[in-house]
């Protein structure tokens, strides 16, 4: 096909004619397209999945992962290894389109590929490499690892996306109305399009509009400006006009500051972290204004359908069924990971995502003697399992996966299983009767992976944090620790109160109900089911992209 005047290759709803592009470090569509790390890219593909059912005019712009965000292996002892191994993708289609762009004041070639809407269900997608024998080898290493550890290769990764995606619109002619950047990583796409409207910033802010993803501003990246300049992110600007441009008086380049600068609006992803990041940015001056669009999963990509038609049915015995069958399943996986048999009439507790410090991933074990009591109760037994990839750099998390690979060793009903994406994240959300997410509040902005687990009925137990205010009601949909005043407390303080609340709730509340009131456990699945379909499913989203943040 030819990619000249590219559209998008089905008829467009006139509800969302807009022509936008879509910009993302990861999307995660698929298991076998490996070019994801964690939330970010479960948002991104979750999107574009929707914005395909929606028939909108969208194309999406990312990078091919040679060797992906990194496959997760085990060591000699079951703990951790970080494995790099080469992805082919038959599916992806060279599009023959082949330009230059500069970084680090030299040419980079980039070749590009393309994700058929057909091929996996989702808006057109276009995959930026410079994995070719006409660079050398330093420039073909930008496109070898998703957030490459070292600066200068994170910096031109940024440049790729930003200013090699621009030009990639350029060539395919798309011609978009506007560009949506989730999170800052394609930034420097501004810069291009500053350059490319004869250096009228109202036009680059007519275009474009960003999504912010972090709720704390230390979170948010920051690049030494110089090396910015010398690597040519901002598209041959000197520093003097780039100061003036951006409004960076130190020597600190803020991605996302700029992003809320040279936007004309910005969306935070929960009603929570909106509030949040009103209040954090506030005190910048010449910031868009930033509104809400909670975060979604897609519907027909994650949920399990024979559990909604039991739902639907009130066919409890077939409801029970079906789930029974789903952690079974899972089950087989836990046991050729791990060699442990799980029973799937036992109540199990699922902790599986990225794993980050304020995430909490050893939380329950803390308080060893209760961890004991819970998993070796006969009256109301458990079977608890761990999963998620931490950043292959971040040593403390990658020490919190191991001390939990070691614990797990002395318990036959506690388990860690690697290999966390999309085929294994459905999966670990099939196998938990309880989707445990105790991240330290309010940082986390949204934290999606409990929407998905409710798709396959499992029960959301959570800090109240992120996309939860708006989800959860206690005791009728799911579980919530009641926020204290964490403003008046220190950090130990706060996890000693989490902490507490979270053993409280499971021995007094959740166990009690799941083994002695199966109608009321199993009505709390169903009403999790339910709200979750109708209030945090990615169509809505994607509608809400169009009707409050392109309009």
């Amino acid at each position: 096909m030819s990619f000249k005047n590219f559209k998008v290759p089905y008829q467009s709803d006139e509800r969302y004619s807009r022509k936008v592009a879509y910009f993302s470090m990861e999307f995660a569509i698929h298991q076998p397209l490996k070019i994801y790390s964690g939330g970010l890219g479960f948002l991104s593909g979750s999107h574009l999945r929707s914005a395909y059912e929606l028939k909108q005019n969208l194309i999406g712009v990312g990078i091919l992962w040679k060797y992906g965000y990194y496959d997760q292996a085990r060591n000699q002892d079951q703990t951790l290894q970080v494995t790099w191994v080469e992805k082919h993708y038959n599916f992806l289609e060279d599009t023959g389109i082949k330009f230059q762009i500069m970084i680090h004041e030299s040419p980079v070639w980039v070749k590009v590929y393309y994700l058929n809407p057909e091929t996996f269900k989702s808006a057109p997608l276009f995959l930026l490499s410079t994995d070719l024998p006409e660079n050398d080898y330093v420039s073909q290493t930008i496109t070898h690892r998703l957030y490459d550890a070292n600066v200068a290769t994170k910096v031109a990764q940024f440049i790729l996306l930003g200013v090699g995606g621009a030009k990639l619109i350029d060539e395919l002619g798309f011609d978009p109305e506007l560009y949506h950047l989730n999170e800052a990583h394609g930034l420097s796409a501004t810069f291009y399009l500053y350059q490319k409207f004869n250096k009228k910033i109202e036009e680059v802010r007519k275009r474009v509009v960003f999504t912010t993803h972090t709720p704390e501003e230390a979170g948010n990246e920051k690049h030494d400006m110089n090396l910015c300049f010398k690597m040519s992110y901002f598209c041959g600007l000197s520093l003097e006009e780039t100061r003036e441009l951006t409004g960076i008086t130190d020597d600190q380049f803020n991605h996302s500051l700029v992003a809320l600068r040279f936007a004309r609006l910005a969306n935070g992803v929960s009603q929570l972290h909106g509030h949040v990041s009103r209040a954090m940015w506030s005190k910048y001056a010449g910031i868009c204004p930033i509104i809400s669009i909670t975060n979604a999963q897609n519907y027909q990509y994650w949920s399990d359908k024979q559990l909604y038609r039991a739902s639907a049915e009130s066919n409890d015995a077939a409801l029970d069924d079906r789930k029974k069958y789903l952690k079974k399943r899972a089950f087989e996986i836990v046991a050729d990971q791990t060699g442990k048999v799980f029973d799937p009439e036992i109540f199990t507790i699922v902790w599986a995502r990225r794993f980050a410090g304020y995430k909490r991933a050893e939380f329950l074990t803390r308080d060893i003697d209760r961890f004991n009591k819970l998993t070796s109760s006969t009256r109301y037994p458990v079977q608890i399992i761990w999963g998620g990839k931490p950043y292959p750099m971040d040593y403390p998390a990658i020490n919190d996966f191991n001390h939990l690979v070691h614990l797990s060793k002395g318990y036959k009903n506690v388990a860690v299983v690697t290999g966390y994406e999309l085929a294994l994240s459905k999966r670990m959300k099939q196998a938990g009767d309880c989707w445990l997410n105790n991240p330290r509040v309010p940082r986390e902005a949204s934290g999606t992976s409990g929407m998905t687990a409710a798709m396959n009925g499992a029960v959301n137990f959570s800090t109240d944090d992120g996309w939860i205010p708006e989800f959860v009601h206690h005791g009728n949909n799911g579980f919530v620790v009641p926020k204290a005043n964490y403003a008046n407390m220190n950090v130990q303080e706060q996890d000693n109160y989490d902490l507490n609340k979270l053993y409280e709730i499971l021995e007094t509340e959740i166990l009690p109900l799941y083994y002695d009131d199966k109608d009321t456990w199993r009505q709390i699945v169903k009403n999790g089911m339910r709200d979750v379909r109708y209030q945090f499913e990615s169509n809505r989203m994607a509608h809400e992209y169009y009707d409050l943040l392109y309009r």
